[in-house]
Order: structure tokens, then sequence, then C-alpha cells
């Protein structure tokens, strides 16, 4: 596939550091990379298992604080009951104005068992991380198939286009993830604040749908906020 490369005109460079090598992680380090952006990607067992990555993408192996140090943008795309496990007062060595991704789910029954912030206190999932960070998240990429992220890349005005929803109260970091989504090949459709993230998480009309922004803000609106069987512990 011949995926859309850096335009010097368009975006500026900046350091993206990337925690979690998974699907989503890896295929984000490809298209970050493939636009221009110093991607520095780590993950829980240390870079010297990155090495494939890096050298298919040019990205750059780092530990988690190294990955972290300086970004202007940091994704965070582990599962949930890892997110308390990162190193506290991770964020701090970041940028100032760091624009933080948060890609993460709750899988109660299916991986991260229950968690009491979500079931009992009734948080949204990114909500709840913020607690577990420190700091406000950007809530994006959470319902796309990590192959999407490298299929369905359009230029800005193609009707084939998907919209991709995102929800953060940090409004400045709103702006620069819908220019980075922009840059890979995404519109963005803004989910509102993150009490309003509810409307993204797993169940919901919008999670896992490659879609225009129309059929996007209409799935979004369609959304309860009531926790099917399914995805509750």
């Amino acid at each position: 596939m011949n995926l859309p490369k850096s335009d010097s005109r368009r975006a500026p460079h900046m350091k993206i550091g990337i925690i979690g090598a998974g699907n989503i992680g890896g295929n984000l380090t490809r298209r970050f990379t493939a636009v221009g952006h110093d991607v520095h990607v780590a993950n829980s067992r240390g870079p010297q298992t990155l090495t494939a990555l890096a050298e298919e993408t040019g990205a750059t192996p780092a530990t988690i604080e190294d990955a972290v140090r300086d970004a202007q943008v940091v994704v965070v795309t582990i599962p949930l009951k890892a997110v308390p496990n990162l190193p506290k007062g991770l964020l701090d060595t970041a940028a100032a104005d760091v624009a933080v991704i948060d890609t993460g789910n709750y899988y109660p029954q299916q991986r991260d068992g229950k968690i009491e912030g979500i079931e009992d206190e009734g948080l949204t999932e990114s909500r709840w991380t913020e607690r577990q960070l420190g700091h406000q998240v950007v809530k994006v990429f959470n319902g796309t198939y990590a192959a999407d992220i490298l299929d369905k890349p359009r230029p800005k005005g193609d009707p084939a286009r998907v919209a991709l929803p995102i929800a953060s109260d940090d409004t400045a970091a709103k702006q620069v993830v819908t220019a980075l989504l922009d840059e890979i090949g995404f519109d963005a459709v803004d989910a509102g604040g993150q009490d309003d993230s509810w409307r993204q998480q797993p169940g919901t009309p919008v999670y896992g749908l490659a879609a225009d922004a129309a059929a996007v803000r209409k799935a979004l609106d369609a959304a309860s906020p009531t926790r099917t069987a399914e995805w509750r512990a």
C-alpha cells in the first residue's frame, strides 16, 4: 500500500511518544512516522523487543520514560488494567503543553476485571484514566480497528474519508489531535468533554464504526449511557 507521506508545509515536526506497541500502537507508529514525526515507542518488555518495528518505520525504540520525555504528543495504548502501573509523574517530563491520547477501553469480562472507579463511581473510562495519569487526555482511536489505521486513510475532501470521534476537556489538545488525524488521513468529530466520552465506549453505536462525519455524529447521538451486560463486570 502506498501511504501518504509527509508534507512539511502542512504540519510541524513533533516528538510523539507511544506507550504500547500492540496492534493500535504499532500501526500508529507506522502512520505517524510516515507523515514525518519523530516517534519514540515503548512497551512493557523493553526497547530491545522493538527492533523490527524500529527498522520498518524509523521510529526510536525507547523506555517508557524516554518515550515521554519532551514529547509534544503522548499516546497511551495499553490495557486499562495496566494504566495504574505506569510510573507516577510520568508526564511531568513531557512538553508543558503535551496532548495525551488515550486509546483505551474497559473490558471487564474479557481482560481487565472489575475497576471500581468505573463500576461503582460511574466514571467514564477516560475520566478514570485521567485520574491514574494525573493529566487530561483526548479519547480517540478506542473504537478503531487497528487495520483501519493503515487501510482507511483518505485525502481531505475525499467522500470516502473516515471520521473518528474525539472527546476531551482540553480544548488545545483536542485541536492538536484533530490536526494530527487530518495529517494521517482522517476527519475528527468532536464528541464533547470527558463526561460525554461514554458515547464512544464499547457497546455504543459508534464503537467500531468506519464512516463519514455525518454518520459518526448520528451514532454518537444515538448512544445510551447504560452499559449492556456484556460490558459490565
